[in-house]
Protein backbone atom coordinates (compact mmCIF):
# COMPACT_ATOMS: atom_id res chain seq x y z
CA UNK A 1 0.00 0.00 0.00
CA UNK A 2 1.43 3.60 -0.90
CA UNK A 3 3.02 5.75 1.92
CA UNK A 4 1.27 8.98 1.67
CA UNK A 5 1.57 12.78 2.82
CA UNK A 6 -1.98 14.68 2.75
CA UNK A 7 -1.12 18.03 2.67
CA UNK A 8 -3.89 20.66 3.89
CA UNK A 9 -4.31 24.47 3.40
CA UNK A 10 -6.79 25.84 5.44
CA UNK A 11 -8.56 29.22 4.26
CA UNK A 12 -11.32 30.86 6.44
CA UNK A 13 -13.85 29.85 3.85
CA UNK A 14 -11.85 27.13 1.94
CA UNK A 15 -10.09 23.75 2.61
CA UNK A 16 -7.13 23.43 -0.06
CA UNK A 17 -5.61 20.15 -0.48
CA UNK A 18 -3.14 17.71 -1.85
CA UNK A 19 -2.00 14.28 -1.59
CA UNK A 20 1.49 12.98 -2.29
CA UNK A 21 3.08 9.56 -2.60
CA UNK A 22 6.33 8.85 -0.06
CA UNK A 23 9.45 9.43 -0.06
CA UNK A 24 9.17 10.34 -3.90
CA UNK A 25 6.49 13.19 -2.83
CA UNK A 26 5.11 12.92 -6.41
CA UNK A 27 1.52 14.02 -6.78
CA UNK A 28 -1.38 11.52 -6.63
CA UNK A 29 -4.48 14.05 -6.27
CA UNK A 30 -6.02 17.33 -4.96
CA UNK A 31 -8.64 18.99 -4.35
CA UNK A 32 -10.43 22.32 -3.03
CA UNK A 33 -13.43 22.88 -0.64
CA UNK A 34 -14.68 26.15 -1.01
CA UNK A 35 -17.33 28.56 0.32
CA UNK A 36 -16.93 27.23 4.09
CA UNK A 37 -19.06 28.77 6.36
CA UNK A 38 -20.98 30.35 3.58
CA UNK A 39 -25.56 29.28 3.68
CA UNK A 40 -24.36 27.63 0.48
CA UNK A 41 -21.46 25.72 1.82
CA UNK A 42 -20.20 22.85 2.80
CA UNK A 43 -20.34 24.09 6.45
CA UNK A 44 -17.38 24.02 8.71
CA UNK A 45 -13.65 22.46 8.43
CA UNK A 46 -14.44 19.39 9.97
CA UNK A 47 -17.21 18.66 7.49
CA UNK A 48 -15.08 19.58 4.77
CA UNK A 49 -12.62 17.18 5.65
CA UNK A 50 -14.98 14.39 5.86
CA UNK A 51 -15.75 14.97 2.57
CA UNK A 52 -11.87 14.75 1.54
CA UNK A 53 -11.29 12.16 3.45
CA UNK A 54 -14.58 10.45 1.43
CA UNK A 55 -13.28 11.16 -1.28
CA UNK A 56 -9.88 9.73 -0.56
CA UNK A 57 -11.19 6.25 0.15
CA UNK A 58 -9.32 3.61 2.34
CA UNK A 59 -6.41 6.12 2.33
CA UNK A 60 -4.91 6.57 5.71
CA UNK A 61 -1.88 9.40 5.75
CA UNK A 62 1.18 8.60 7.32
CA UNK A 63 1.24 11.82 8.12
CA UNK A 64 -0.99 15.08 7.64
CA UNK A 65 1.36 18.46 6.77
CA UNK A 66 -0.43 21.58 7.10
CA UNK A 67 0.23 25.15 6.20
CA UNK A 68 0.39 27.92 9.40
CA UNK A 69 1.00 31.44 8.26
CA UNK A 70 2.77 32.56 11.57
CA UNK A 71 4.57 30.81 13.70
CA UNK A 72 6.32 33.57 15.40
CA UNK A 73 9.43 33.21 17.25
CA UNK A 74 8.65 29.72 18.71
CA UNK A 75 8.80 27.58 15.49
CA UNK A 76 11.90 27.86 13.44
CA UNK A 77 10.97 25.32 11.70
CA UNK A 78 8.60 22.20 10.92
CA UNK A 79 6.79 20.94 14.34
CA UNK A 80 4.82 18.37 15.46
CA UNK A 81 1.85 19.85 16.07
CA UNK A 82 0.86 18.55 19.84
CA UNK A 83 -0.83 20.22 22.37
CA UNK A 84 2.03 22.80 23.41
CA UNK A 85 2.22 23.75 19.63
CA UNK A 86 -1.64 23.93 19.22
CA UNK A 87 -1.77 26.67 22.07
CA UNK A 88 1.30 28.88 20.53
CA UNK A 89 -0.38 28.77 17.16
CA UNK A 90 -3.90 29.91 19.25
CA UNK A 91 -1.33 32.57 21.26
CA UNK A 92 0.05 34.02 17.43
CA UNK A 93 -3.65 34.36 16.34
CA UNK A 94 -3.48 38.78 16.97
CA UNK A 95 -0.22 38.43 14.62
CA UNK A 96 -2.33 36.80 11.94
CA UNK A 97 -6.25 36.94 12.61
CA UNK A 98 -7.48 35.93 9.44
CA UNK A 99 -5.03 32.93 8.97
CA UNK A 100 -4.34 31.29 11.98
CA UNK A 101 -7.63 30.58 12.78
CA UNK A 102 -8.27 28.37 9.75
CA UNK A 103 -5.53 26.48 10.49
CA UNK A 104 -6.71 25.70 13.99
CA UNK A 105 -9.66 24.33 12.72
CA UNK A 106 -8.27 22.46 10.12
CA UNK A 107 -5.67 20.55 12.83
CA UNK A 108 -8.76 20.26 15.24
CA UNK A 109 -10.70 18.76 12.37
CA UNK A 110 -7.77 15.70 11.80
CA UNK A 111 -7.31 15.41 15.35
CA UNK A 112 -10.83 14.61 15.50
CA UNK A 113 -11.14 12.15 12.12
CA UNK A 114 -8.11 10.90 11.78
CA UNK A 115 -7.05 9.48 15.25
CA UNK A 116 -3.41 8.72 16.02
CA UNK A 117 -2.34 10.04 12.67
CA UNK A 118 0.58 12.80 12.80
CA UNK A 119 0.56 15.94 12.58
CA UNK A 120 3.11 18.56 11.42
CA UNK A 121 2.75 22.12 11.20
CA UNK A 122 4.74 24.13 8.32
CA UNK A 123 5.28 27.83 9.27
CA UNK A 124 5.63 30.90 6.28
CA UNK A 125 7.72 32.48 9.32
CA UNK A 126 9.76 29.69 9.62
CA UNK A 127 11.91 29.88 7.26
CA UNK A 128 13.26 34.14 8.13
CA UNK A 129 13.92 32.95 11.90
CA UNK A 130 17.31 32.72 10.76
CA UNK A 131 17.55 36.54 10.17
CA UNK A 132 20.15 38.04 12.29
CA UNK A 133 18.65 40.35 14.55
CA UNK A 134 19.73 43.21 12.98
CA UNK A 135 17.51 42.19 10.49
CA UNK A 136 14.61 41.88 12.46
CA UNK A 137 14.35 44.16 14.88
CA UNK A 138 12.97 47.97 14.12
CA UNK A 139 14.67 50.71 15.74
CA UNK A 140 11.95 51.33 18.76
CA UNK A 141 12.05 51.39 22.62
CA UNK A 142 12.73 47.78 23.55
CA UNK A 143 9.30 46.97 25.16
CA UNK A 144 7.59 47.29 21.91
CA UNK A 145 9.28 43.93 20.81
CA UNK A 146 9.78 42.44 24.74
CA UNK A 147 5.58 43.04 25.13
CA UNK A 148 3.90 43.03 22.00
CA UNK A 149 6.45 40.71 19.59
CA UNK A 150 6.51 43.68 17.52
CA UNK A 151 9.50 42.61 15.39
CA UNK A 152 10.24 42.13 11.44
CA UNK A 153 8.91 37.91 10.52
CA UNK A 154 8.53 38.00 7.23
CA UNK A 155 6.18 35.17 5.05
CA UNK A 156 6.12 33.23 1.79
CA UNK A 157 9.10 31.44 3.52
CA UNK A 158 7.46 28.35 2.36
CA UNK A 159 8.21 29.55 -1.37
CA UNK A 160 11.74 31.36 -0.96
CA UNK A 161 12.79 28.23 1.08
CA UNK A 162 11.66 25.78 -1.88
CA UNK A 163 12.85 28.14 -4.49
CA UNK A 164 16.20 28.69 -3.34
CA UNK A 165 16.46 25.07 -2.84
CA UNK A 166 15.60 23.86 -6.27
CA UNK A 167 17.78 27.03 -7.90
CA UNK A 168 20.83 25.55 -5.92
CA UNK A 169 20.07 22.63 -6.80
CA UNK A 170 19.35 23.32 -10.35
CA UNK A 171 22.61 25.15 -11.42
CA UNK A 172 24.86 22.58 -9.47
CA UNK A 173 22.91 19.97 -12.05
CA UNK A 174 22.39 21.36 -15.21
CA UNK A 175 24.26 24.83 -15.47
CA UNK A 176 27.29 23.66 -17.46
CA UNK A 177 28.44 27.78 -17.29
CA UNK A 178 30.83 27.31 -14.95
CA UNK A 179 33.93 25.65 -14.88
CA UNK A 180 33.45 24.19 -11.11
CA UNK A 181 29.54 24.31 -10.02
CA UNK A 182 29.30 25.55 -6.42
CA UNK A 183 27.79 23.06 -4.11
CA UNK A 184 24.46 24.89 -2.85
CA UNK A 185 25.35 26.57 0.51
CA UNK A 186 27.81 28.43 -1.64
CA UNK A 187 25.41 30.00 -3.76
CA UNK A 188 23.59 33.65 -2.61
CA UNK A 189 20.56 34.12 -3.91
CA UNK A 190 17.94 36.87 -4.23
CA UNK A 191 14.67 35.20 -3.98
CA UNK A 192 11.31 36.89 -5.75
CA UNK A 193 7.97 35.86 -4.70
CA UNK A 194 6.10 38.17 -7.03
CA UNK A 195 1.93 37.26 -6.74
CA UNK A 196 -1.07 39.71 -5.07
CA UNK A 197 1.47 39.41 -2.27
CA UNK A 198 5.36 40.40 -2.92
CA UNK A 199 8.19 39.64 -1.21
CA UNK A 200 12.33 39.41 -1.51
CA UNK A 201 14.29 37.46 0.32
CA UNK A 202 18.29 37.50 0.99
CA UNK A 203 19.38 33.85 0.73
CA UNK A 204 23.16 32.81 1.72
CA UNK A 205 23.86 29.38 1.34
CA UNK A 206 20.06 28.19 1.68
CA UNK A 207 19.86 30.40 5.27
CA UNK A 208 17.58 33.24 5.09
CA UNK A 209 19.36 36.54 6.35
CA UNK A 210 17.03 39.51 5.35
CA UNK A 211 13.57 39.17 4.18
CA UNK A 212 11.49 42.24 3.16
CA UNK A 213 7.57 41.77 4.42
CA UNK A 214 7.98 42.72 9.00
CA UNK A 215 5.83 42.42 11.44
CA UNK A 216 3.08 42.11 8.79
CA UNK A 217 2.30 41.03 5.09
CA UNK A 218 2.40 45.11 4.48
CA UNK A 219 5.72 46.10 4.48
CA UNK A 220 8.45 45.75 1.83
CA UNK A 221 7.70 45.65 -2.44
CA UNK A 222 4.61 47.30 -3.93
CA UNK A 223 1.83 44.53 -3.90
CA UNK A 224 -1.44 44.09 -5.96
CA UNK A 225 -3.31 45.89 -3.35
CA UNK A 226 -0.90 46.51 -0.82
CA UNK A 227 1.43 49.68 -0.56
CA UNK A 228 4.39 47.98 1.00
CA UNK A 229 7.20 50.58 2.50
CA UNK A 230 5.62 53.88 3.70
CA UNK A 231 6.93 56.38 6.21
CA UNK A 232 4.69 55.71 9.50
CA UNK A 233 3.72 58.92 9.86
CA UNK A 234 1.64 58.61 6.89
CA UNK A 235 -0.59 56.43 9.22
CA UNK A 236 -1.00 59.50 11.71
CA UNK A 237 -1.56 61.74 8.74
CA UNK A 238 -4.20 60.25 6.94
CA UNK A 239 -6.14 59.76 10.65
CA UNK A 240 -5.68 63.59 11.47
CA UNK A 241 -6.12 65.35 7.86
CA UNK A 242 -8.68 62.93 6.39
CA UNK A 243 -10.62 61.61 9.68
CA UNK A 244 -9.65 58.15 9.47
CA UNK A 245 -10.15 55.15 11.77
CA UNK A 246 -7.09 52.92 12.84
CA UNK A 247 -9.15 50.22 10.93
CA UNK A 248 -9.76 52.54 7.85
CA UNK A 249 -6.20 53.75 7.84
CA UNK A 250 -5.37 49.77 7.75
CA UNK A 251 -8.10 48.76 4.84
CA UNK A 252 -6.70 51.30 2.72
CA UNK A 253 -3.53 50.20 3.20
CA UNK A 254 -4.30 46.37 2.57
CA UNK A 255 -6.64 46.75 0.45
CA UNK A 256 -6.73 49.65 -1.56
CA UNK A 257 -3.12 50.70 -2.49
CA UNK A 258 -0.30 48.68 -4.16
CA UNK A 259 -0.96 48.81 -8.01
CA UNK A 260 -4.37 49.14 -6.88
CA UNK A 261 -4.26 52.23 -5.61
CA UNK A 262 -2.01 53.57 -8.44
CA UNK A 263 -3.75 52.82 -11.57
CA UNK A 264 -7.33 50.91 -10.42
CA UNK A 265 -5.83 47.76 -11.00
CA UNK A 266 -4.68 44.84 -9.31
CA UNK A 267 -4.48 42.47 -11.75
CA UNK A 268 -0.73 42.91 -12.96
CA UNK A 269 -1.78 41.38 -16.69
CA UNK A 270 -4.20 44.24 -16.74
CA UNK A 271 -1.94 46.80 -15.69
CA UNK A 272 0.90 45.50 -18.52
CA UNK A 273 -1.78 45.49 -21.40
CA UNK A 274 -2.95 49.08 -20.61
CA UNK A 275 0.92 50.41 -20.15
CA UNK A 276 1.31 48.47 -23.66
CA UNK A 277 -1.33 50.69 -24.98
CA UNK A 278 -0.06 53.52 -23.71
CA UNK A 279 -2.03 54.40 -20.53
CA UNK A 280 0.78 56.77 -19.14
CA UNK A 281 -1.06 55.81 -15.34
CA UNK A 282 -0.48 52.19 -15.52
CA UNK A 283 2.98 52.56 -17.04
CA UNK A 284 3.97 54.71 -13.94
CA UNK A 285 2.32 52.45 -11.53
CA UNK A 286 4.93 49.61 -12.92
CA UNK A 287 7.77 51.70 -12.73
CA UNK A 288 6.80 52.03 -9.01
CA UNK A 289 6.20 48.22 -9.20
CA UNK A 290 9.89 47.17 -10.31
CA UNK A 291 11.65 50.22 -9.16
CA UNK A 292 11.06 49.19 -5.62
CA UNK A 293 11.89 45.26 -6.82
CA UNK A 294 15.37 46.33 -8.00
CA UNK A 295 16.05 48.82 -4.62
CA UNK A 296 15.95 45.31 -2.26
CA UNK A 297 17.87 43.44 -5.09
CA UNK A 298 20.57 46.09 -4.93
CA UNK A 299 20.27 46.15 -0.89
CA UNK A 300 20.09 42.88 -0.14
CA UNK A 301 23.11 41.99 -3.18
CA UNK A 302 25.08 44.73 -0.34
CA UNK A 303 23.69 42.63 2.19
CA UNK A 304 25.20 39.06 1.04
CA UNK A 305 27.98 40.93 0.00
CA UNK A 306 28.12 38.88 -3.57
CA UNK A 307 25.10 38.39 -5.90
CA UNK A 308 24.89 34.80 -7.65
CA UNK A 309 21.54 34.81 -8.70
CA UNK A 310 18.40 35.96 -8.88
CA UNK A 311 15.15 33.86 -8.83
CA UNK A 312 11.44 34.74 -9.56
CA UNK A 313 8.65 32.96 -8.77
CA UNK A 314 4.99 32.77 -7.84
CA UNK A 315 2.50 34.30 -10.31
CA UNK A 316 3.98 37.42 -11.49
CA UNK A 317 7.20 35.79 -11.57
CA UNK A 318 6.76 32.84 -13.40
CA UNK A 319 4.37 34.12 -16.47
CA UNK A 320 5.12 38.28 -16.52
CA UNK A 321 8.53 37.89 -18.94
CA UNK A 322 7.58 42.24 -19.21
CA UNK A 323 8.07 42.22 -15.31
CA UNK A 324 11.33 40.51 -15.40
CA UNK A 325 12.44 42.51 -18.25
CA UNK A 326 11.84 46.09 -16.54
CA UNK A 327 13.22 44.62 -13.24
CA UNK A 328 16.07 42.94 -14.86
CA UNK A 329 17.83 45.24 -17.67
CA UNK A 330 18.69 48.21 -15.19
CA UNK A 331 20.77 45.87 -13.19
CA UNK A 332 23.96 45.39 -15.23
CA UNK A 333 26.37 46.91 -12.26
CA UNK A 334 25.12 43.95 -10.40
CA UNK A 335 26.08 41.12 -13.27
CA UNK A 336 22.42 40.82 -13.93
CA UNK A 337 21.74 40.24 -17.59
CA UNK A 338 18.96 38.86 -19.51
CA UNK A 339 18.25 37.02 -22.60
CA UNK A 340 15.30 38.34 -24.37
CA UNK A 341 14.21 35.22 -26.16
CA UNK A 342 14.54 32.73 -23.42
CA UNK A 343 12.98 35.28 -21.24
CA UNK A 344 10.25 35.12 -23.29
CA UNK A 345 9.70 31.45 -22.57
CA UNK A 346 6.71 29.54 -20.83
CA UNK A 347 7.36 26.67 -19.01
CA UNK A 348 6.57 24.74 -15.28
CA UNK A 349 10.02 23.60 -15.52
CA UNK A 350 13.04 25.86 -13.66
CA UNK A 351 15.16 27.52 -16.64
CA UNK A 352 17.87 30.21 -16.42
CA UNK A 353 17.11 33.09 -18.89
CA UNK A 354 20.16 35.55 -18.24
CA UNK A 355 22.69 35.91 -21.47
CA UNK A 356 26.00 34.87 -19.06
CA UNK A 357 26.28 37.82 -16.77
CA UNK A 358 28.28 36.88 -13.34
CA UNK A 359 24.72 36.52 -11.45
CA UNK A 360 22.22 33.43 -12.87
CA UNK A 361 18.72 35.05 -13.45
CA UNK A 362 16.55 32.20 -13.26
CA UNK A 363 12.77 31.58 -13.37
CA UNK A 364 11.74 28.74 -10.87
CA UNK A 365 7.93 27.90 -10.35
CA UNK A 366 6.87 27.55 -6.41
CA UNK A 367 5.63 24.55 -4.46
CA UNK A 368 4.41 25.03 -1.31
CA UNK A 369 2.58 22.08 -1.32
CA UNK A 370 5.18 20.21 -1.80
CA UNK A 371 7.90 21.86 0.17
CA UNK A 372 5.08 21.07 3.21
CA UNK A 373 5.11 17.27 2.19
CA UNK A 374 8.81 17.49 1.89
CA UNK A 375 9.18 18.84 5.63
CA UNK A 376 6.56 16.98 7.18
CA UNK A 377 7.75 13.49 6.13
CA UNK A 378 11.12 14.34 6.90
CA UNK A 379 10.35 15.41 10.35
CA UNK A 380 8.25 12.05 11.14
CA UNK A 381 10.37 9.84 9.32
CA UNK A 382 14.05 12.04 11.48
CA UNK A 383 15.64 12.73 8.32
CA UNK A 384 17.43 15.76 7.45
CA UNK A 385 14.41 16.76 4.73
CA UNK A 386 12.89 18.78 7.34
Amino acid sequence: MTTTVLVLNAGSSSLKWMLFDAPALSRLRSGMVERLGEPTGPGTHAEALASVLSELGNVRPAVVGHRIVHGGRTFTGPALLDEYAVAEVQRLVPLAPLHNPPALAGIAAVAERLLHVPQVGVFDTAFHQTMPEAAARYALPLWCERDHGVRRYGAHGTSHQYVSRVAGEFLQRTDGRDPEPRRREDWNFVTLHLGNGCSAAAVRGGVCVDTSMGLTPLEGLVMGTRCGDLDPAAVTHLQRSAGLSAEEVNRVLNRESGLKGLCGENDVRRVLARAADGDAEADLALDIYCRRIRKYVGAYAAILGRLDGLVFTAGVGENAAEIRRRVCEPLGGFGVTLDAAANEVRSKEPRRIDAGGSAAVLVVPTDEEQEIARQAWGLVRGDDAA
